[in-house]
């Protein structure tokens, strides 16, 4: 069994829900020393390698946020209300334990409910709603936990990264610490092979999962020739899955290369011959109208950015289990490096 990467485990560790990544960013920024690096007003990171004036310019991005809770109310008998960051599955959420991330330090609690001793035979039946969940940090009363917790605090689920069976890791926020450290680790190999004719920017995108604003600010400010977002898709080697509606991404099959209304032809063709010529195993994911993801917001950055998508395989999506095979993950590194040193200065990107 491989070792986790030491980057992927690290962001894995730090709690950092959309809106509120600085502790996942220092991680990623702090790895970019090699790099020029650059920032945004939302908290996107940008690290470039390559000449200042080469072309073409390839950003490959990540978003490094995660979902996540914040705090709403704290009630007078301690109890701790909060909303959703990100789009949660209530039933998910029963029975967690959680940190809250205050200025003094982490503060861990479960989300609790009404035990089901206790509810009506019709209360059993029914689906639990967030707003009946509260979190329970085990204060005596109200003025002890607003000793220790502020409205506006995030709060995340206390899920410590797990190695399964094989080459399998299961972890929260999986989606999308995954892409952030593929762009990065993408950028530090071409640095170090000394391959690379153009530019490429590995970005780690903040507010991904409340409305793709990363994606905006980054590729704006960026301004890049060409750009491919990388994150998760649904593994549907699992059950319950519909391959007719999701198509074949079984876990260990290899990258994802998306094609679509919103995506560059050319660059789905040019990753798809990258992943033949380098004989790396690929899968292709179609999409209508769009593709949930920060390619969404790239591809009509400015005056539009061609751009293309790598998914990486993922069970249990937006859940405190995730679980990716890393075989994967290294695959997707392998594809994005080869492309970004296959680019050439005057590669034809028109429609």
């Amino acid at each position: 069994m491989a070792e986790t990467p030491e980057l992927l485990d690290s962001l894995l560790r730090v709690p950092a829900p959309s809106g509120y990544e600085a502790p996942a960013a220092q991680v990623w920024r702090e790895a970019a020393s090699f790099a020029d690096l650059r920032t945004d007003g939302l908290g996107s990171s940008m690290a470039l390698v390559g000449d200042e004036d080469a072309k073409p310019l390839l950003a490959i991005a990540g978003h490094i946020d995660e979902i996540g809770l914040v705090v709403t109310h704290i009630d007078d008998q301690g109890f701790i209300w909060f909303a959703p960051i990100g789009g949660w599955d209530p039933q998910i959420l029963v029975g967690q334990r959680v940190e809250i991330v205050t200025k003094d330090g982490p503060v861990y609690g479960v989300a609790g409910r009404k035990p089901i001793h206790l509810l009506e035979a019709d209360q059993r039946k029914k689906v639990v709603e967030l707003k009946k969940l509260h979190i329970d940090i085990g204060a005596a009363d109200g003025d002890e936990a607003r000793e220790l917790v502020r409205i506006g605090d995030p709060v995340v689920v206390a899920a410590e990264p797990m190695r399964v069976q094989g080459e399998r890791l299961v972890s929260r926020s999986l989606d999308n610490r995954l892409g952030s450290y593929v762009a990065l680790e993408v950028a530090r190999r071409v640095h170090e092979r000394g391959r690379l004719t153009g530019r490429v920017a590995a970005v780690a995108n903040a507010q991904e999962e409340i409305g793709l604003n990363g994606a905006r600010t980054s590729s704006f400010a960026l301004r890049p020739d060409l750009a491919v977002a990388v994150d998760v898709t649904h593994a549907t080697d699992a059950p319950g899955i519909d391959k007719n509606q999701e198509g074949d991404h079984a876990l260990g099959s290899g990258p994802v290369i998306g094609r679509g209304s919103t995506l560059s032809p050319k660059v789905f063709e040019l990753l798809a011959e990258t992943a033949e010529r380098e004989g790396i195993a690929y899968t292709i994911e179609a999409s209508g109208n769009r593709t949930a993801t920060d390619a969404d917001a790239t591809q009509i950055s400015r005056s539009g950015i061609p751009t293309g998508l790598v998914s990486i395989p993922l069970r249990y999506m937006h859940s405190p289990v995730e679980m990716v095979d890393l075989r994967d993950v290294e695959a997707a590194v392998e594809l994005l490096v080869a492309f970004a040193e296959s680019l050439e200065p005057d590669v034809d990107l028109s429609r």
